[in-house]
């Protein structure tokens, strides 16, 4: 995860393990948590470029702030959670859900529930 960078964020994933952590499949329309000390507020749209594991393509995503992890607990970071929208988020979400096909909600790592 690299920082903030002129008004805009941006994630790198650089593999399975980490969508898999990041990824917010029980949010409707899909979600992607960012570990980030930056302060944000519930219901803030947030822009942010996201890639996915073996991708070098930076997909521009935009989402409303759904989840906000104020300081880090055992191996969850701090960060906040995004809905994703916008035909990008789609994108996102149908490529992150194919990646990850095969796993099982049950053994997957996560950064919120």
């Amino acid at each position: 995860m690299q920082p903030r960078m002129g008004g805009l964020i941006q994630v790198v994933i650089p593999d399975r393990a980490t969508l898999q952590a990041s990824y917010m499949p029980f949010v409707q329309g899909g979600g992607l948590f960012v570990p980030s000390t930056q302060h944000v507020k519930m219901g803030e749209e947030i822009f942010l470029l996201a890639t996915l594991p073996e991708q070098s393509q930076k997909i521009p995503l935009t989402g409303k702030v759904v989840w906000i992890s104020q300081k880090q607990s055992g191996k969850k970071p701090q960060g906040f959670g995004i809905q994703l929208s916008g035909e990008k988020g789609m994108y996102y979400k149908n490529e992150a859900e194919r990646l990850l096909a095969g796993v099982k909600a049950s053994e997957r790592n996560s950064f919120t529930m």
